[in-house]
């Protein structure tokens, strides 16, 4: 069985939403993938971004001034 880890979960209130965050943080390089929902997380969505919990700040700064719509940040073992 895989060792839960703590991650950022990044939720969002639409598919378009979380497919422009992916393309936004692979064209910065960084560190993250799609997931499905976690059940700890309400999303309108069925989709959210996996990232280490460190990279919460730039995250937070990138998604907002890429205009990029998020529903919440939540910091997880997952």
């Amino acid at each position: 069985m895989r060792q839960r880890q703590l991650r950022l979960v990044v939720a969002f209130h639409t598919t378009s939403a979380a497919m422009a965050a992916e393309a936004l943080c692979r064209g910065l390089g960084l560190a993250g993938k799609l997931i499905s929902v976690p059940r700890q997380v309400t999303s309108d969505c069925g989709m959210a971004w996996s990232a280490p919990p460190e990279l919460r700040e730039t995250l937070e700064v990138r998604l907002a001034e890429s205009g990029v719509e998020t529903a919440g940040f939540y910091e997880l073992l997952i």
